[in-house]
């Protein structure tokens, strides 16, 4: 026999005889019942993300049913095989903390089982990045599918879908402006098909920059879950797949410091989710290479955003596909692009987009001269409150808040907001700065979503929309309102953040880029003094978490799996 690195033949098991090992598995997929002429063929390998625990990808099994028809006419062998699975909604402490596990857990699948290319079947917000993170380090030609969007639902007279209108009306609920029966109806109208979130959150953000970086044709950024499309794509993947068997690409190539620059444009176009910043500096970490804040914000100046979609604007992920999508979008980016950037066939960026001769809904995709804002969606802070950095989805927020100096209210963790935000006695008012503790990368919560801070329901019920809110977290790309997040470091691992207390003043200025604790440095130096960290985990994956993780700029990615940076 001669041990070919292709299909069963790849990544043979070595018990000191490679032909034994590969009798032995030949031997074993065939009690599963196929021929000796399919086991001959190279193998496509299928990561299947469904699980019943995961609504966004419910569609998962006839996607992978899909995917193996297109290996099939291809001429490969589809062999699917289970990953961890990512839902927000159903994760605790929340799925960010377990983003690297998927990415861990996948990275190994992929070049520990014999595939000569993958196809990757994901969708919800933290598990295409962990894709990406995992296919980047495992160097197998790897094609991105995902899930596609939810559709919006008509209701009572207007549009529903998750997340940015489940935020809408709980924020009304709290205020005393929606009662419990009407919040309870409202719950079942708001996510009525498979699919991500149907707003320009975290999902439909992240699958927007799979597409710019090449990894899935543009259009299945943004088809619609229940869409035949979204199956003929599925088949098309499976067929891509084959394809780099003959003409292999490494995902690695398709990362590189022009297309990571080509995807923040995109994801300041979008106005898109501040979740994308820690992710794609996670998937550029792993190729080695660094996303600049500074940099992240000097294009933010150059960049308009250009979608009109939830949270920022009035659109859902329907209507910019059927509005011209990506393809309508990167034309209008053209000239600010890296247009030679290329696919997983080795199409330019700028053949990709085309020769502008395509349909476009200018309600949902404006024109560079007349943009929903001049300039990107997001914003990174410095000062003394966040040496490392932090941003602010500028999009998103109450510009009359751009310009804050006020007193802080401080929370000290999630127990601490929960126990205390909604205490009639809580000595709280809306022109003071909610800060938000204790919950970054490296905390027992795992950066979770919480960087929306519930409005004191006090204030809320008095009519206060926005204030302006800081934390070491995340927000909820479907989420709005003046919220600075990710501050680094984080206060877990000692940074400023951990010294501010109740009654400090801090200054917010979006003008000059600036996040300041306005307290002596003497004082600080007393509270350091004082300041003890918290104990490490007992065991296990938060273990390995606390001692391991980065701070956001580095994508909260595990040290040990990054690269040096080039």
């Amino acid at each position: 026999m001669t041990d070919l690195p292709l299909g069963l033949r790849r990544n043979t098991s070595n018990y000191g005889d490679r032909d034994f090992a590969l009798y032995l598995r030949r031997s074993f997929a065939k009690s599963m019942g196929y021929s000796q002429a399919m086991l001959d063929k190279p193998v496509v390998g299928i990561a299947d993300t469904g699980s019943d625990y995961n609504n966004c990808h419910r569609t998962a099994p006839e996607l992978v049913e899909a995917v193996k028809r297109g290996v099939l006419a291809a001429g490969g062998l589809p062999l699917a095989f289970p990953t961890v699975s990512l839902c927000e909604p159903s994760l605790s402490p929340c799925s960010m903390h377990y983003r690297n596990l998927m990415a861990l857990d996948t990275e190994a699948m992929l070049a520990a089982q014999p595939m000569d290319a993958a196809v990757l079947v994901g969708g919800c917000d933290k598990t295409v990045p962990a894709q990406l993170m995992a296919a980047v380090s495992a160097g197998i030609p790897s094609v991105m599918l995902v899930t596609g969007p939810m559709l919006a639902q008509s209701f009572e007279g207007e549009r529903l879908s998750a997340c940015t209108d489940c935020r809408r009306y709980w924020a009304k609920y709290r205020a005393g402006e929606v009662d419990e029966a009407r919040i309870g109806e409202i719950e079942g109208k708001l996510a009525t098909t498979a699919g991500t979130c149907g707003v320009m959150g975290t999902a439909s953000t992240m699958a927007c920059i799979a597409a710019t970086l090449g990894f899935m044709p543009l259009d299945a950024a943004s088809a619609p879950a229940v869409h035949a499309d979204r199956l003929r794509m599925a088949e098309e993947a499976g067929a891509q797949a084959v394809r780099l068997i003959a003409k292999p690409v490494a995902p690695a190539a398709l990362v590189t410091r022009e297309s990571v620059e080509n995807a923040a444009r995109v994801l300041l176009a979008l106005g898109g989710s501040t979740n994308a910043v820690v992710h794609l500096a996670a998937i550029a970490g792993r190729a080695g290479l660094a996303l600049d804040l500074a940099r992240l914000d000097a294009l933010s100046e150059e960049t308009p955003v250009l979608v009109d979609l939830k949270p920022t604007g009035e659109g859902y992920m329907e209507d910019f596909h059927a509005a011209g999508g990506m393809r309508a979008l990167l034309w209008e980016l053209r000239d600010l692009l890296h247009p030679g950037t290329p696919d997983l066939d080795g199409v330019t960026l700028a053949e990709r987009i085309g020769d502008g001769r395509h349909f476009v809904d200018r309600r949902y995709i404006r024109a560079r001269a007349a943009p929903v804002s001049p300039v990107g969606g997001i914003v990174t802070l410095r000062g003394s409150l966040a040496p490392d950095g932090a941003i602010l989805k500028r999009s998103a927020a109450t510009p009359a808040l751009f310009e804050t100096e006020a007193r802080c209210i401080v929370f000290d963790g999630l127990e601490d907001l929960a126990r205390r935000i909604d205490d009639p006695a809580l000595d709280v008012t809306a022109a003071d700065i909610l800060v938000l503790k204790g919950a970054g990368p490296r905390s027992p919560a795992g950066m979770p979503e919480a960087g929306y801070l519930p409005i004191p329901k006090k204030l809320a019920r008095a009519g206060v929309k926005d204030m302006v809110r800081i934390s070491d977290c995340r927000m909820s790309g479907t989420a709005f309102g003046t919220i600075v997040l990710h501050v680094s470091p984080e206060a877990a691992v000692g940074g400023p953040l951990a010294l501010a207390e109740t009654g400090d003043r801090i200054r917010l200025s979006v003008r000059d880029r600036r996040l300041d604790l306005l307290v002596e440095e003497a004082e600080l130096a007393r509270r350091r003094a004082a300041w003890t960290p918290a104990p490490a985990p007992a065991r296990g994956w938060d273990r390995l978490v606390h001692e391991q993780v980065t701070q956001a700029p580095l994508g909260a990615d595990l040290a040990f799996l990054r690269p040096p940076e080039g």
